[in-house]
């Protein structure tokens, strides 16, 4: 079978794959969610983030990020912004405003916050530095732009298993499709200075792969959604995929799930 190029052929995140209209979807997200939030929480609390904050969340999903923040945080507000907000729209709080938008655009969002936030989010997007640049320009003095996304630990020397084979084939389809590169997300630091932001930090979470976890499930998931681009590529067929998933659910699962790398910087100011 003929593999991809690596050139995105299918269209966009939510339009070839993971679209938002697809059943279960938003429940995928939350897996994911269940996996991460804790973490995230934890490195926005961290930071300072608290009331009297202005946030802006970007790729906001289903706004489990932007409820905590106001729930727990209690910051003064957020502005969660998506391409399609019917998952935020699903559950309104107050002191949520949501935007539907492409954060791509000129001006997709006005005005300046104390907390940018984007999880998940540029990884799957073309001209990574300038949305980076762009991010932290909505940035008050003093403010801080926390950006997250995966990093793949399945390398060379990864044993062979069927979980391996089958993220092997997810990123190499989903970078032939919609354009994700994971390879890239190592660098934030340093793109996080040249932005112009100092006080620059990052931190690496890697969820256990257990079985029956949110994690597990949100791969689980998430093969299943992306399974014609990754049957594609020619490093598995359906029968891998299949053998994957159950690998998951078993107990001689052993295995690193993609970890979250985290990356911050404070645009300077009074506070920073």
């Amino acid at each position: 079978m003929e593999r991809f190029d690596g050139s995105p052929s299918g269209g966009r995140y939510g339009e070839a794959v993971f679209r938002p209209e697809q059943a279960g979807e938003g429940e995928r997200i939350d897996f994911g969610a269940l996996a991460y939030d804790d973490v995230t929480l934890a490195r926005l609390r961290a930071l300072g983030v608290g009331p009297g904050w202005r946030c802006l969340d970007v790729g906001a999903g289903t706004g489990t990020v932007s409820r905590r923040l106001l729930d727990e945080a209690g910051v003064a507000g957020v502005l969660a912004v998506d391409r399609d907000v019917r998952f935020l729209a699903e559950r309104p709080v107050p002191g949520l405003d949501v935007r539907e938008a492409d954060i791509t655009a000129p001006d997709a969002v006005p005005g300046r916050f104390r907390l940018v936030h984007a999880r998940f989010v540029l990884m799957h997007l073309p001209e990574r530095e300038r949305l980076i640049a762009e991010l932290a320009e909505r940035l008050e003095p003093g403010g801080v732009l926390v950006l997250s996304d995966a990093v793949d630990l399945t390398g060379e020397r990864t044993p062979g298993t069927p979980y391996s084979t089958a993220m092997r084939a997810m990123w190499e389809g989903l970078r032939a499709t919609i354009g994700t590169d994971v390879s890239w997300v190592p660098s934030y630091p340093r793109l996080l200075r040249e932005a112009g932001l100092v006080r620059v930090g990052a931190e690496v979470h890697v969820p256990p792969l257990l079985p029956g976890s949110p994690i597990s499930r949100f791969w689980a998931d998430t093969w299943e959604r992306s399974r014609a681009a990754m049957t594609a590529t020619g490093l598995v067929d359906d029968a891998g995929v299949d053998a994957a998933v159950r690998y998951l659910e078993s107990e001689e699962c052993a295995a690193l799930s993609a970890g979250m790398l985290t990356a911050w910087g404070w645009k300077p100011g009074p506070d920073a």
